[in-house]
């Protein structure tokens, strides 16, 4: 099959251009990942894809190309968090260290079902240059209720095409469709937007393949919170949006970094500062809150107070 027809769509001009349908859009996603197109067909389309802003069928139909291929498991009581994989710059990651303090409350409190943490990484991807979170799990002892999933091992035919998306390096389709993949059958998830308008695109590819999904405004694209910020849960097919103030949890953090190194991470984790483990707390409350064990944020905060 000829992938000229598909480029077509896309790169003939402001005029001309139109959406492919999902049929359309499926195939040629199939042959950008089985790479049975040309390497710069390939990169063309994901530009000029781009470019143009992806229907709502294109997402849809990529995400769907993209699972034809994951190789899954069932690790079913758990949370998938939905890292970007561009890496972080300014802060650093704080997994390791709220997976400690959830393991050590479901230890002294065996009324709460306890959950596992599902992270995947790769490669470092486009478009900014920080420390990934294969970084850091392939550098630190990770507690048992983390799961690490390279995505070299679990979706081979995506990780090969890290050198092509980092020759673009600008963001592309799969920069969208990539957050929650959900290789462990995970029944919670939670994922950042930076926008309103991707809390809809994330709820419509995402939010059928877990029993809650939950979409936060997080540090750099990414479901951990350094500073105030906001959530929206989907109420009658509306976008409620809550805000929440780190002072309201007596929260005082301050701190950020320039390119911070993965070394520093480590050293951050392994002797956080007293803020910085009451930041830990919260972020473990979230992932409460989103697994159902509790009605609020502030009422999971409070069962966290003494850990």
């Amino acid at each position: 099959m000829s992938f000229f027809p598909f480029l077509k769509a896309v790169a003939t001009g402001p005029k001309s251009n139109r959406d492919l349908s999902y049929d359309e859009c499926f195939t040629a996603f199939k042959m950008i990942l089985d790479q049975k197109c040309e390497i710069e067909q390939s990169a063309a389309f994901l530009m000029c894809l781009r470019v143009k802003l992806e229907s709502s069928d294109e997402l849809k139909a990529c995400f769907d190309a993209c699972n034809t291929y994951i190789k899954k498991v069932e690790i079913s009581e758990s949370i998938e968090l939905g890292f970007s994989y561009d890496g972080k710059t300014n802060q650093p990651y704080l997994f390791p260290l709220y997976a400690k303090i959830l393991k050590k409350f479901f230890e002294n409190n065996k009324d709460y079902k306890s959950f596992d943490l599902v992270i995947s990484g790769d490669y470092l991807q486009p478009a900014k240059n920080g420390i990934t979170v294969k970084e850091l799990c392939k550098n630190v002892k990770l507690v048992d209720n983390i799961h690490f999933f390279d995505r070299k091992e679990y979706f081979t035919e995506l990780s090969d095409l890290t050198d092509l998306r980092k020759k673009l390096f600008m963001r592309s389709i799969f920069n969208t469709v990539e957050k929650l993949f959900n290789p462990a059958s995970s029944k919670y998830a939670l994922t950042s937007a930076f926008h309103k308008p991707y809390v809809k695109k994330y709820n419509l590819l995402f939010k059928d393949n877990y029993e809650n999904l939950l979409v936060l405004k997080g540090n750099e694209g990414n479901p951990e919170i350094f500073s105030d910020f906001k959530y929206w849960e989907e109420e009658n097919e509306e976008l409620i949006e809550h805000k929440i103030f780190l002072k309201d949890f007596d929260i005082n953090y301050v701190d950020s970094y320039e390119n911070i190194t993965i070394e520093e991470n480590i050293d951050i984790i392994n002797n956080p500062s007293p803020e910085l483990y009451k930041l830990a707390k919260l972020n473990a409350a979230i992932l409460l809150f989103t697994t159902k064990r509790v009605t609020s944020i502030k009422e999971a905060y409070d069962l966290l107070k003494d850990i």
